[in-house]
């Protein structure tokens, strides 16, 4: 920390999430820490705190409200990577990640198409993937790079006429017109890696029942396809074999949604995708591997906050634990 900067602070900090838990749920855990911190509340806020801790679920009541914290982009459930953390007057500056250029690592499996575009969906159709090779995809992905015009997955949380797009899909409700796409600019995009069938990914075992697949064509019914539901017969009789998946690194804009690249990639090869794995490497001036060349900071590893929260451990000689001093190496402070 700055020697010129005296605790409290606000700041902007990035944590690596791991796959799994929700963004929610990471930043709840750090207020927990956050809001009992001398680096971030008054010293007179924690004392009124600390009076309260015996009572159950009043713990930390002052320093909740002498400080806010707040995230800029969540990340799905599957996905890991930056996820910044504004703390204070930080918070009011979180809306410059929503906006800003971001980097993302994912995997992609071929044969496969998922309601929710990864694999943490059910499986809506298998598709032929055998005649899929890196030069195919190489030539599509020219089409997906620049400025381009990007439909939201049918099976998002977004509104039509104050509907969520997701409730026509399931409910069978025809949508009253067809989902707006969405100007993005995708910077870079690029394979990082061809995997072929030379991984341990698999096809979800939840799969669309005939009752939902019919649901689904209803809600698309005169709407142009974004979603195929009918299986080919030959993929359907080879579900077991490991199709190709590869890798793709991308620079993207605020708003774009990689699903939807790798969903809409694997029908311009003539087959089907859907995401396996998401890492989200960079976001704005915050990165998984930062470097002085790019001026970007780095991000406090997800386990150090863990940690703290089930046991904070004996505070050093200057009276700050290791999450905090963890935290002051990689943050940025505010005026």
């Amino acid at each position: 920390m700055p020697k010129a900067v005296s605790p409290p602070v606000s700041a902007l900090f990035a944590v690596a999430k791991p796959s799994g838990p929700t963004s929610m749920a990471v930043v709840n855990d750090i207020k927990k820490l956050v809001t009992r911190s001398r680096l971030f509340v008054k010293e007179d806020e924690l004392k009124k705190a600390e009076k309260q801790r015996p009572k159950k679920g009043k713990s930390a009541k002052y320093a909740r409200e002498a400080v806010k914290i707040g995230q800029g982009g969540t990340l799905d459930p599957l996905a890991d990577g930056v996820l910044v953390i504004g703390v204070g007057k930080g918070t009011k500056r979180l809306s410059e990640f929503l906006d800003c250029v971001k980097e993302y690592r994912t995997a992609a499996l071929l044969g496969c198409e998922t309601d929710s575009f990864d694999s943490e969906g059910a499986v809506v159709r298998v598709a032929s993937w055998k005649h899929v090779t890196r030069e195919k995809v190489e030539e599509a992905l020219p089409k997906f790079r620049g400025d381009i015009q990007q439909k939201p997955p049918i099976f998002s949380a977004l509104k039509m006429d104050g509907k969520h797009l997701y409730d026509y899909a399931r409910q069978g409700i025809p949508l009253p017109r067809p989902i707006e796409a969405r100007p993005v600019t995708v910077h870079g995009l690029d394979i990082l890696e061809w995997k072929g069938s030379d991984h341990s990914f698999r096809y979800p075992e939840t799969k669309f029942t005939d009752e939902q697949k019919s649901a689904l064509e209803k809600a698309m019914h005169g709407i142009e396809d974004q979603v195929i539901v009918k299986d080919e017969p030959e993929a359907a009789a080879s579900e077991d074999t490991p199709s190709t998946a590869f890798v793709l690194q991308m620079r993207v804009s605020g708003g774009t949604y990689v699903r939807s690249i790798v969903h809409d990639l694997g029908h311009a090869v003539g087959s089907a995708a859907h995401v396996v794995t998401l890492t989200r490497s960079r976001q704005g001036r915050f990165a998984l591997e930062p470097s002085e060349e790019d001026n970007t900071l780095g991000c406090v590893p997800w386990e150090i906050f863990k940690k703290a929260v089930e046991d904070p451990g004996e505070s050093d000689a200057d009276g700050w634990h290791e999450w905090e001093r963890a935290v002051m190496d990689k943050m940025e402070v505010l005026e």
